[in-house]
């Protein structure tokens, strides 16, 4: 009896080993050789130019702050640094940026550097509020034409404040706030027609809890950090601004309550993306929080009328639990969407903590693996950052999809690092990592960041490439990207007008960068600027980049190559932390024949929140279409 007991033992032992070994060789990702690398780097070349606010404060590194958080004031002043890419002035060219630059008080609108001096700089100095101004800082901004008038507007998100909109008026802003007085710290903020009435809401994702004192060195309450590494639940609130009515000087929005239980609703967010993953064109909400669970919120709403449906991903024999859709202990810094491997539809890319020989986490790469026909459901996005070489990056913020060498295969890029200094303060950070949770709400049970400290200061950003559906190789040592550059915000747009993608890097307390793409790739790409006209107007179609209408925010377009294969891309509003992609459908064609006509389905809401169809065939090439009437 002994023996067999034995025996039964060990086998159990011998097969459990046998499937950690099948695991772990299902989970390391294949290995792309120097030669493949050296060749994927061939195809890609960018040249970096500098950029900062004009009234940059370069000797500023630190924010005022609560009398409890002063020994972690560097941590606390860590974020802050954004960019957003458009066409601000007209001309049809995203060649504008608004640049959250931390060493000023205020955002600027401005020339992307090396396009011409079109205009002066202008800053986005908000109207006077309940808040003093020492207690406020901006987070980020957006470029969206909120008034619906053709001209684009901006956005500002805070903390100490609501957003403040910005209507443009000729040469100047006129801001106004959109939502009743309230102190948010906002660290998310896009634009998307959440209930499908036909106007664009605006979404915000709130970190520190609403109320509180973060940036008062007169405060005397109390003050509060995350309640769990993994599962804090007592951050801001989500708040959704559904589009109401516009007047002269403003835009009216309702705050409108989510219906979102308090575990969803008070996460502490770093990021939100907006997608229609269920072809309905109501976008589902991702919502990437720091130390706890995303979530990704099916959209089930009505005009004026919200309601969400919480979608989590199945786990299998060999899954870890933190690598299944909205049941991670992650910490969520970035969320973007592409179709990684081009079968039609949206696969999801999600930045968090993953600092070899530190806090090592994972990054996402969630594979939309639904077949034809099949209902949306949370158990068909699988992580694959593993075997497709991605799970590894650093102390990550914003993450973007981008074709930058247009051969129809999606690269992605990451920013990275957190405080730059040079004590390294990684084993107080473990420390405070495995202590109990009860002390972590409390911050005077943190160690002390101040200036000087180092948290993965000095981390390259990733530029993750690949050879066809091969796994990525990270290129960005190979392309000479600034090896020690503190990043947060990412935005993807053609700046130069050139036809390829360009990279605006918003970076922590110190010069952002605009990466112009010089890729000597010769391979052609489609580039659509949908838009929706702002009166009643036939269909119109013309060659170029040009500013006829709004941004169709939310629009698919669906376009058939000449093997049959379909891609299905949208306009974006806004994804992500704190960088801003330009509202352009870019799609690489490889080699394909500039006079070779593809087919192109586009389906949008028009400003009624009716669902229209357009159907177009248009060669390579920059396209401008205004989705009105047609014949």
């Amino acid at each position: 009896m002994t023996i067999r007991a034995g025996c039964r033992s060990q086998a159990r032992r011998v097969a459990a080993i046998a499937l950690v070994v099948a695991a772990y060789r299902s989970a390391v990702p294949a290995r792309t050789g120097d030669t493949d690398r050296d060749g994927l780097a061939t195809q890609f070349a960018f040249a970096s130019r500098a950029v900062a606010a004009p009234d940059a404060d370069r000797g500023r590194s630190l924010r005022n702050v609560h009398p409890a958080y002063h020994h972690i004031n560097a941590w606390i002043s860590s974020v802050g640094a954004g960019a957003a890419v458009g066409d601000f002035d007209g001309d049809g060219l995203d060649n504008d940026l608004c640049l959250v630059d931390p060493r000023s008080d205020h955002p600027v609108i401005m020339p992307v550097p090396g396009t011409g001096a079109r205009y002066a700089p202008i800053s986005l100095v908000p109207p006077e509020g309940a808040e003093r101004a020492e207690t406020i800082a901006p987070m980020g901004c957006l470029l969206a034409d909120l008034d619906e008038d053709g001209v684009t507007d901006a956005v500002v998100y805070y903390w100490g404040r609501v957003p403040v909109g910005f209507l443009h008026r000729d040469d100047r802003v006129v801001g106004f706030e959109t939502a009743a007085p309230a102190r948010w710290f906002s660290n998310a903020a896009l634009v998307a027609d959440v209930d499908g009435d036909g106007h664009l809401d605006l979404v915000i994702g709130n970190y520190f809890p609403d109320g509180s004192a973060v940036l008062d060195t007169t405060a005397t309450g109390p003050a509060v950090m995350q309640d769990s590494m993994s599962r804090a639940y007592n951050g801001g609130a989500k708040h959704f601004l559904l589009w109401k009515a516009r007047a002269a000087d403003r835009v009216r929005y309702d705050d409108a309550d989510p219906q979102l239980d308090r575990a969803v609703a008070h996460g502490w967010t770093l990021a939100l993306g907006a997608r229609d993953l269920d072809g309905d064109l109501r976008p589902e909400i991702y919502v990437a929080d720091d130390f706890g669970p995303d979530r990704l919120l099916h959209n089930v709403s009505t005009a004026g009328a919200l309601r969400f449906e919480l979608v989590e991903g199945a786990r299998g024999v060999t899954t870890a639990r933190s690598k299944v859709l909205g049941r991670d202990s992650f910490k969520g810094m970035g969320v973007d969407f592409g179709d990684v491997d081009r079968d039609g539809d949206d696969d999801i890319v999600v930045s968090n903590i993953a600092s070899p020989w530190a806090l090592l986490e994972s990054n996402f790469l969630f594979i939309d693996e639904r077949h034809p026909g099949e209902p949306f459901a949370g158990g068909w996005f699988r992580d694959r950052s593993e075997p497709l070489g991605v799970a590894r990056g650093g102390w990550a913020w914003d993450v973007r999809f981008g074709d930058f060498d247009d051969d129809g295969w999606l690269e992605i890029v990451q920013a990275n690092g957190f405080v730059k200094g040079s004590t390294n303060r990684w084993p107080d950070l473990q420390e405070l990592a495995t202590s109990n949770d009860v002390l972590l709400a409390h911050p005077a049970a943190w160690p002390h960041i101040r200036p000087g400290d180092d948290l993965s200061g000095h981390q390259r950003n990733r530029l993750f490439a690949r050879a066809g559906d091969g796994p990525f190789v990270d290129l960005a040592e190979d392309l000479g990207l600034p090896a020690a550059d503190v990043s947060r915000g990412l935005a993807i747009g053609d700046v130069d007008g050139d036809g390829d993608l360009d990279l605006v890097v918003a970076n922590q307390w110190e010069d952002s960068q605009i990466l112009i793409n010089q890729a000597p790739h010769g391979n052609r790409a489609l580039s659509l600027r949908l838009q929706l006209p702002v009166t009643p107007a036939p269909l119109r179609i013309e060659r170029g980049s040009k500013a006829l209408g709004s941004p169709a925010i939310g629009a698919v377009a669906v376009v058939t190559l000449p093997d049959g294969k379909q891609l299905a891309h949208q306009v974006d509003g806004g994804s992500g932390h704190s960088g801003k992609s330009a509202p352009v459908i870019h799609i690489g064609l490889g080699q394909l024949p500039a006079d070779r006509t593809l087919p192109i389905d586009v389906d949008y809401r028009d400003r009624g929140g009716i669902v229209r169809h357009a159907t177009l065939a248009l060669p390579p090439g920059s396209w401008t279409v205004v989705l009105g009437e047609q014949p």
